[in-house]
């Protein structure tokens, strides 16, 4: 498959959830970020994204500007980070705990298929919704994006939806067929916290 680096977003302010640093609430006895850092253990390099310094060794480390700007400003922070020459990356929100080594496999796989050519793939709910943070991206698409944005919004990031990131790529969904919970199961309120719970004893 090749390499990929990844970028894991723990910035959030988890408004839903009384402001808790989300990302490091456990379930199945490990911070929720460490488990989305060991699905893509392979990566090189991996860039967590937020207000942390508890990270596995060989982890670099960035905050978006401004502070709490939000996914897109927090992406092209960790995208700062990749070294030169780095073609794929996964960007992924840090409160996916069911996340796995091979469905970032099957995203890799979507990619780089030769016969549909693609900007980016990531994975669709059962309703057809993307999940944009649970994807993987070529970075010059993504860095094209971002210049693109930074110049509309006159050379701010702060608040960027996602979605006007991603307006101008071709992008792979792809609905999770594989076993066990979904991958792209993400965590934005304690009963989410409690269900990830449940699937991951």
């Amino acid at each position: 498959m090749g390499t990929y680096a990844a970028v894991v977003l723990a910035g959030g302010a988890a408004r839903r959830m009384g402001g808790v640093d989300k990302p490091a609430l456990p379930v199945g006895g490990r911070p929720m970020r460490d488990r989305v850092l060991a699905a893509v253990a392979d990566a090189a390099p991996r860039v967590l994204v937020g207000p942390t310094d508890a990270v596995p060794p060989g982890v670099r480390l960035t905050r978006e500007d401004p502070a709490g700007g939000g996914p897109v400003a927090a992406a092209a922070a960790g995208l700062a980070l990749l070294d030169p020459g780095t073609t794929l990356v996964a960007l992924l929100a840090a409160d996916l705990p069911l996340l796995t080594r091979a469905a970032i496999g099957e995203l890799l796989t979507h990619l780089v298929d030769e016969e549909r050519p693609a900007d980016g793939a990531c994975f669709v709910d059962a309703n057809g919704r993307r999940q944009s943070l649970c994807g993987v991206w070529r970075v010059a698409a993504l860095r094209s994006g971002l210049a693109r944005l930074t110049a509309e919004r006159g050379g701010s990031l702060a608040r960027a939806p996602v979605r006007a990131l991603l307006a101008d790529l071709v992008v792979r969904e792809v609905p999770w067929s594989g076993d066990g919970p979904p991958p792209w199961f993400d965590c934005d309120t304690d009963e989410d916290v409690r269900r990830a719970e449940e699937w991951a004893r």
